[in-house]
C-alpha cells in the first residue's frame, strides 16, 4: 500500500516538472523576438521585416513610453507652478 502512494507521487512530481519544462519551451519560442527598438530610416526594412504582431507591439509600447514621459513632464510643471504662486502669494504677505 505505501509503496503504490510512494509510486503514484513520483509519477505526479514527474508529470508536473514536465509540463513546467513544455511550458518554459513554448513561452521562450513565442518571446524570441527581434531585438530592434528604434527605427529610422536607414533600417526601415528592418520595421517591414517584423510581424504585423511585433510592428503592433512595438508601437504600443512606444505609445505607453510617451504618455508616461507626458504625464511626468506635466507633474514637474504642475509641481513648479505651485512652488511659483507660493512664493507670490508670500511676496504679497
Amino acid at each position: 500500500m505505501l509503496l503504490k502512494i510512494v509510486i503514484i507521487f513520483v509519477f505526479i512530481f514527474i508529470f508536473f516538472n514536465l509540463r513546467n519544462i513544455l511550458k518554459l519551451n513554448r513561452k521562450q519560442k513565442v518571446y524570441r523576438s527581434k531585438k530592434i527598438t528604434t527605427f529610422n530610416k536607414k533600417n526601415f526594412h528592418n520595421w517591414m521585416n517584423l510581424t504585423k504582431k511585433e510592428r503592433y507591439n512595438l508601437s504600443k509600447q512606444d505609445s505607453l513610453n510617451y504618455m508616461d514621459r507626458r504625464k511626468h513632464l506635466l507633474d514637474e510643471i504642475r509641481n513648479e507652478y505651485k512652488k511659483i504662486s507660493r512664493e507670490n502669494s508670500e511676496g504679497k504677505k
